[in-house]
């Protein structure tokens, strides 16, 4: 044991490569908010008139930075309270051949979930705004869209399902125990990593979907939901924090919709 904790393979360079993809991320994502490009990490087309003639004029291009973006964000975030499962996976196939693979199929099964997952949120959005500019309700949808989301944020933190997927965050050993035989390695890491990302999800998508209404790309917004949700699956004491963040995020979300309730116009509007 000894020797292997001497030999260039015995975790500091894991845990330096980890720190380095994860820092790379926070990085180009900041530097990516600081453009004209970064309407693209958001929701809606606000923004979009500053660009350069015909930039982004390609749904499929829109789509595409989007979704690329959404995956940075999920390596920023999600990958650093992903770290137990990711090493323990790694310490099981230790003396595999190519263990290193192997961990980079589970890394890219659960990058795929919410990869997917990004996918659905930016469709989802746009079917919305398809729907509220025919009706002729961009004003009421712009201004009632962030409080409804924060609100439904904070109720889903009190959630039955909420409390089951956290458990299968906080239980790697558990997990992977009930999931890895071995037989086929790659397939079976693969799908380690779609079902961790699927309980991932499971866990946090409200607070993803807040980042995604606040813009990903604003950093004190990922510092601050990316601080909750490692804590939520990491912590010892993590269950702590799961119901206090919800009825902030309730409270936080009925005072905004009250306030953008009573500064609209309803009565003609509607």
């Amino acid at each position: 044991m000894i020797d292997a904790l001497r030999t260039p393979d015995d975790g500091r360079w894991y845990a330096l490569a980890v720190a380095a993809v994860v820092l790379f991320a926070w990085v180009v994502l900041a530097a990516w908010g600081q453009t004209p490009y970064a309407v693209f990490l958001g929701h809606g087309d606000a923004g979009e008139a500053t660009l350069p003639v015909g930039a982004g004029s390609s749904p499929a291009v829109r789509l595409g930075l989007f979704v690329g973006g959404w995956v940075l964000m999920t390596v920023a975030m999600m990958l650093p309270a992903s770290l137990p499962l990711l090493t323990l996976f790694r310490r099981m196939v230790g003396r595999r051949r190519g263990r290193g693979w192997l961990l980079l199929a589970l890394t890219v099964g659960y990058l795929t979930v919410w990869g997917l997952f990004g996918l659905l949120a930016y469709t989802g959005d746009r079917a919305v705004h398809a729907v509220v500019a025919r009706a002729g309700l961009e004003a009421v949808a712009t201004a009632l869209l962030f409080p409804a989301v924060v609100v439904a944020a904070g109720l889903y933190q009190f959630t039955g399902l909420k409390d089951r997927c956290l458990q299968a965050c906080r239980s790697p050993y558990l997990f992977v125990a009930e999931r890895w035989r071995g037989r086929r390695p790659g397939t079976e890491a693969f799908r380690l990593g779609i079902g961790h990302g699927l309980f991932c999800v499971g866990c946090c998508w409200t607070l993803m979907l807040l980042m995604f209404a606040v813009g990903v790309g604003h950093l004190v917004w990922m510092l601050g939901l990316a601080a909750v949700m490692a804590t939520e699956r990491a912590a010892p004491w993590g269950r702590y924090v799961t119901r206090p963040v919800g009825a902030t995020l309730v409270v936080w979300g009925l005072w905004r919709l009250a306030g953008m309730l009573g500064a609209l116009p309803l009565a003609e509007t509607l």
